[in-house]
């Protein structure tokens, strides 16, 4: 008797405070069903498929480099202090292998990382107003630079997360 009291006195007495309380209880389900293992899985194959499928556009075949790409850097992105011909490398090479890690989930951190500075110069020197598409790539990478791969991730499995 004393428990159901207790209860009762608990319970939400105004609307407001019963659509909180069913609020509060949606949100603590949606934490226990989608945890950090599959928002990392997530977080992981978004920024790969941004970065791979730019990368793509830059090379025929596995990894050559096209002249469209060289033209590219040379006339429209003109980073500074890199020759464009290297630049154009750079990025071809650094977009294709660090999405593969991350797909992988492999030195996770340090391929987001990696990633997050490539994005800082596209927003930099490149792109300075694509800040609102870059700024939710940069989420995404902080995620994972803070937090890891997950459990479905080669980090983990090697135990270097």
């Amino acid at each position: 008797m004393e428990s159901h009291l207790k209860r009762a006195s608990l319970a939400p007495t105004t609307p407001l405070l019963r659509l909180r309380s069913l609020w509060n209880l949606a949100a603590g389900m949606a934490s226990g069903l989608i945890g950090h293992s599959f928002l990392a899985l997530v977080c992981r194959f978004a920024i790969a498929a941004i970065f791979f499928l730019s990368g793509r556009t830059k090379v025929s075949g596995l990894l050559t480099i096209t002249p469209s790409a060289y033209a590219l850097f040379r006339d429209e992105y003109r980073i500074p202090l890199i020759p464009p011909e290297i630049a154009a490398h750079i990025a071809a090479y650094s977009e294709h292998f660090f999405p593969l890690l991350l797909v992988l989930g492999l030195a996770t951190r340090g391929a987001a990382l990696a990633l997050l500075g490539m994005t800082t110069v596209i927003e930099v020197f490149v792109y300075p107003d694509a800040w609102p598409t870059h700024l939710s790539w940069a989420g995404l990478m902080l995620y994972l630079i803070a937090r890891g791969g997950g459990r479905f991730s080669l980090d983990r499995k090697l135990g270097i997360e």
